[in-house]
């Protein structure tokens, strides 16, 4: 039977902040004001690489907006040191943990699969296949385990992506061998064109909590709650208290991709009531009424958007073609005739296009 909880809310719409007793967090000036300005510059990467796509520079984009709270929130709760798995969407946390806004456009202008090295940032390349990074995250918090580090791996997934049976096998594996992996899942109500209602009928949370995970519900789009939630079930993961499972409830403002057009299946007026929950918005308010962001605050985070704007246009107009048969040399350890002969057939219809 299904039973109903409410999120873990420390910030309401209204700016207003309100204590937990299971999740305490020190809310001070200087962690708000890191944790907005790391919101703002993703928002605002977000905006030019739309841009950019629909400009024709990038080939693909899938958006973040509305969802920043629960990938800054959660990232910034983890340490350096700790492993990320994302999917596709995690822009924002890629950007808190140091990833430019060159090395997240390269995969989706199309010059190789990856932009950084995942051993630099302990964040790993993007995985496009739905949960496919879920068993991943689990094997590599095995071997941590096994090293006897005190590493927090973490996997960041959709709703969506809940539903395929990598998940499932993810969780089970996670429960029965006790490995120190935290799955974060951002609920944002629909896969691609399916409301979560039609996914399932049992809360994820509740879904996981079956498997023997420790879960957690929380409003993901309140980024104290979301820092504090994760603060919190990260040094029970690190403790040795097993796999844990986060639940945050946010919402995909703009279309799965630049590819969808989301006002075929869902109201305007279902996008305008979560706009109104905006995390950008709420956060302001609190710092508004705290009087913890002055004008100089306002105008050198301005700035910095702006720079980051620029800097993003600039290094996705300078990334260069590559040069596609070298992909050639890359199949084997040893090339054989076979193979020779498909990269001369391959370089020749290139020579067969006018520049």
């Amino acid at each position: 039977m299904e039973v109903r909880v409410q999120p873990v809310q420390l910030l309401d719409a209204q700016g207003n902040l309100r204590s937990h007793p299971d999740y305490p967090l020190d809310v001070t000036p200087e962690l708000c004001r890191t944790l907005y300005r790391h919101m703002k510059l993703a928002r605002r990467l977000d905006e030019e690489a739309l841009a950019l796509q629909r400009q024709g520079e990038l080939g693909l984009w899938l958006q973040s907006s509305g969802q920043e709270a629960a990938q800054v929130g959660s990232i910034s709760a983890l340490r350096p040191t700790d492993y990320v798995f994302p999917s596709y969407r995690e822009h924002a946390a890629a950007m808190v943990r140091g990833i430019t806004p060159t090395e997240l456009l390269v995969q989706w202008r199309g010059n190789q699969h990856s932009g950084w090295s995942a051993k630099r940032y302990n964040f790993h390349i993007c995985t496009l296949v739905l949960a496919a990074q879920l068993p991943h995250a689990v094997g590599y918090a095995m071997g941590a385990q096994r090293d006897g580090t005190d590493e927090v791996v973490t996997a960041y997934f959709g709703d969506g992506a809940s539903s395929e049976g990598d998940a499932s096998e993810a969780f089970n594996w996670a429960a029965t061998t006790a490995a120190p992996v935290l799955f974060f899942c951002q609920n944002n109500q629909w896969a691609i064109s399916t409301p979560t209602h039609r996914q399932m009928r049992t809360p994820l949370h509740q879904r996981a909590a079956g498997f023997g995970l420790a879960s957690h519900l929380v409003d993901g789009n309140d980024v104290l709650a979301v820092h504090a939630v994760t603060q919190h079930a990260a040094e029970t993961v690190r403790s040795g208290g097993g796999p844990a499972f986060i639940e945050a409830m946010t919402y995909r403002i703009a279309g799965h991709s630049t590819s969808d057009d989301p006002g075929r299946y869902r109201s305007a007026g279902e996008v305008e009531d979560w706009k109104s929950r905006d995390p950008l918005h709420r956060l302001e308010l609190l710092l508004d009424a705290r009087g913890w962001m002055d004008a100089d605050f306002r105008d050198s985070l301005d700035r910095e958007c702006a720079a980051l704007a620029a800097e993003t246009r600039r290094s996705c107009l300078e990334l260069q073609t590559p040069d596609m048969t070298r992909w050639f040399d890359h199949v084997v350890a040893e090339p054989g005739p076979h193979l020779h002969q498909q990269r001369d057939r391959y370089q020749e219809l290139l020579s067969s296009f006018l520049d």
